[in-house]
């Protein structure tokens, strides 16, 4: 696939050849023609956020008529169609926004034209599944909007200052980090054989998150607040912690009673989860070994005092 510098779009796919239906009109920018196939709560934000941002997108695909319908109604310059296949002759880049496990059967029904992009958005599946799909001088990549899409509209907006994870062939990647950067997200490359390790991360900046306040809840319960009492009080702390370790970096951010070798405070903790909150203890013993092992990476707590907080969390 050839990809040619503009100044807007950072360079048109070639068109595909043989086609003897009407087609949109070449975008004056030379952005190619987007399709997207899957219109759940991803394909729709993706593809009112391309369409808002001034990309053509020009067809979607999905097999559920209401999808299709509430597509249309937010991007009616699309052409609506029931099945994959028939999209593909539509667009020069078709996106597969449908759930991990029906990629590759989606991919292995499409067959493209040279010149075209397939392209899908799971966070954990490598383009290298798209493979089924490609034609001599086609291209894969993914595109993974780094946030939680719960309505379509909203995310539109969410988007803005998102990251994109971007992973594929090296001549697709400039022209999908354009489009992330036309709808208000901040690109990122990830190297090949990265896509679980990202994706693992980003469930521990998300579910693991929220895994982490679960627990907290249920240990200020010994203290007599209830959840929102908990975030109220809380979110703050949380809030000025990422704050710090953006501006300072984690280790120096690093602060509590781990952190000070303060072994005492810490078999009091001990002893009130277990008398309060027992199902705690366990992530309370795994939070507290990584914040052990990085106050010892920033020299802020020796080996000897490292050695009585382990003791302490072993014998819990």
């Amino acid at each position: 696939m050839a990809v040619h510098d503009t100044e807007e779009a950072g360079g048109p796919l070639t068109q595909p050849a043989g086609h003897r239906h009407p087609h949109h009109p070449p975008d004056p920018h030379g952005r190619p023609r987007i399709g997207i196939v899957g219109a759940g709560r991803v394909g729709t934000a993706l593809g009112l956020a391309f369409s808002r941002a001034g990309w053509p997108v020009t067809a979607v695909a999905t097999r559920d008529t209401e999808r299709r319908a509430r597509f249309v109604a937010l991007v009616p310059a699309a052409r609506a169609f029931a099945s994959p296949p028939q999209l593909v002759d539509e667009v020069e880049v078709v996106f597969l926004c449908v759930p991990d496990d029906a990629i590759g059967a989606v991919a292995a029904e499409l067959r493209l034209f040279s010149g075209q992009a397939l392209v899908h958005t799971s966070g954990a599946l490598p383009a290298e599944l798209l493979a089924p799909a490609r034609a001599a001088g086609s291209s894969i990549a993914s595109f993974h909007p780094l946030l939680a899409v719960a309505d379509p509209r909203r995310a539109v907006e969410d988007l803005r200052g998102a990251t994109v994870a971007l992973e594929g062939d090296e001549a697709l990647i400039p022209m999908l980090a354009t489009l992330a950067e036309a709808i208000g997200a901040q690109p990122v490359r990830i190297p090949p054989g990265g896509k679980l390790a990202y994706h693992a991360a980003a469930m521990l900046a998300a579910g693991g998150l929220i895994g982490l306040l679960d627990g907290l809840a249920e240990v200020a319960r010994g203290a007599g607040l209830d959840e929102r009492g908990a975030l109220a009080i809380y979110g703050p702390l949380m809030r000025q912690s990422l704050t710090n370790a953006e501006s300072l970096g984690i280790g120096p951010a690093l602060t509590g009673p781990l952190a000070r070798g303060d072994a005492g405070t810490v078999a009091a903790h001990l002893d009130a989860l277990r008398r309060l909150a027992p199902g705690t203890l366990g992530l309370y013993r795994a939070v507290a070994e990584r914040e052990i092992a990085l106050a010892q990476r920033e020299g802020e707590l020796s080996g000897t005092a490292a050695g009585s907080l382990r003791a302490l969390l072993d014998g819990a």
